[in-house]
């Protein structure tokens, strides 16, 4: 130790320099690379595939050639050069065995979400990704092959496959709770969640997000999966007319995903959050949430759709909620959850204009009403039907003479059942007295 202090400091600072020529050296070609996957990507393809063509073995090499396999997909994912990023996949297979396990499957999952942002490309992207499980088994790499089948099932809820998802989450599910392998759980039992509510089978995607909440408060739970776990449960809570605490969750997932500048899934949770308060009937609250802080970064179509649905809901107009559904049919149909809540809406709205429209009269043609409502006779004669069904209206529909009868609402005499309960009350003192003279004898 003393004689390196004594004969080395001018040699160690020496070498130290050099070291830090080299790496900055290193850094300096790899980020002007870097810069060229924008303004010149022929040319950065080029320098990447030379730098993964080369022969050297050693640690500085290698890691130039994890960072070109990188910028490598990142370029053609870009340009959405489908058959080229899976190929780049394919061929850092074999690259994998010069990395450490975690290092590896690091940089495969990189690669990999690459290839999944992606668009238009599902049956190129189920097919790799089944082929890459089949090499992880192979290859006896557990946690990369676990990974790469929750994306899996990712892509199976994204494209519709609800069915196909539930069977596949049983046994990935099993295995993970065998591992312990708390972080992916909780990926699996949201992914569950969502196809069992998709499937309508809302109980039990109910307990799932439950249990996917239960086991998230015993680990780390990223922003980004906090914010998921959040949108799940304001989905869940308005599905059960909850919308004040749904409300809650959708404000809380909005903030999470703003905070890690999610902007897609932010603008969902802000439309939710819109959405909750105009069926909780406060409209009037909308203007003021869409010209907030938070929210005025993510200006645009999305909240304007919102905004007219929240116009039509406050002048409780049909035609105006119709008009914005065909105008910003994109922002609000397209939308699973939004196009549900909507129609129940509209449906909502033709009920309480129905009742607006019948309400002077004691006899109306049903034929004047649609004429006046502008909807087809058949569709407002099963409508009033339905509420006379419900109690909602008090009348008969004579459809001999296509006329909707309207009776006055008639309070019930309570006599008979105050007579009744006096009646029976007798019956208890009757018999009480019955049981103590039988006592006294």
């Amino acid at each position: 130790k003393k004689q390196k202090k004594k004969n080395g400091p001018s040699d160690d600072m020496e070498n130290g320099a050099n070291g830090m020529e080299v790496d900055s050296a290193e850094q300096d070609k790899m980020d002007s690379i870097a810069a060229w996957e924008e303004t010149a990507p022929e040319k950065a393809v080029a320098a990447y595939q030379t730098i993964l063509n080369s022969t050297e073995e050693t640690d500085e090499a290698q890691k130039e050639k994890e960072l070109a396999f990188r910028g490598l997909a990142s370029v053609y994912a870009k340009q959405n050069n489908v058959k080229e990023v899976a190929d780049v996949i394919r061929k850092a297979r074999g690259f994998l065995d010069k990395l450490s396990k975690a290092r590896g499957g690091q940089l495969f999952r990189f690669l990999f979400d690459k290839f999944l942002g992606m668009t238009g490309v599902y049956d190129a992207q189920v097919e790799l990704c089944n082929e890459s499980i089949e090499w992880a088994k192979g290859e006896k790499r557990t946690f990369l092959r676990q990974s790469l089948e929750v994306r899996l099932l990712g892509l199976y809820l994204e494209s519709g496959q609800f069915q196909d998802c539930v069977q596949q989450v049983q046994p990935l599910l099993k295995e993970l709770k065998r591992l312990d392998d708390k972080a992916l759980l909780v990926d699996v039992q949201l992914i569950e969640s969502k196809a069992l509510f998709a499937l309508s089978n809302y109980p039990k995607s109910k307990a799932a997000l439950v249990t996917a909440r239960t086991t998230a408060n015993g680990i780390y739970c990223p922003p980004k999966m906090q914010s998921s776990l959040d949108l799940q449960s304001g989905i869940i809570h308005a599905q059960e007319n909850d919308f004040k605490t749904a409300y809650s969750y959708f404000y809380e997932a909005f903030e999470g995903y703003d905070s890690v500048d999610m902007t897609s899934q932010a603008i969902l949770g802000l439309k939710y959050m819109l959405l909750s308060k105009i069926l909780l009937e406060e409209a009037k609250d909308v203007p003021s949430i869409i010209s907030g802080k938070l929210a005025l970064r993510y200006a645009g179509r999305d909240l304007e759709a919102m905004q007219a649905v929240a116009t039509a809901s406050l002048n409780r107009s049909l035609k105006d909620l119709e008009k914005a559904l065909s105008e910003f049919g994109k922002e609000l149909k397209e939308d699973r959850i939004i196009n549900a809540h909507l129609a129940e809406l509209q449906d909502k709205l033709l009920e309480q204009n129905l009742a607006r429209i019948v309400e002077p009269f004691s006899r109306v043609e049903i034929e004047h009403v649609a004429q006046v409502i502008d909807r087809p006779k058949e569709l407002v004669e099963a409508k009033l039907s339905q509420m006379i069904l419900d109690k909602q209206l008090c009348g008969i529909l004579d459809q001999g003479a296509g006329c909707l009868e309207i009776f006055e609402e008639s309070t019930s005499d309570k006599t008979y059942e105050a007579a009744l309960e006096t009646i029976q009350s007798m019956g208890s003192v009757v018999e009480a007295l019955s049981k103590r003279a039988q006592k006294i004898v």
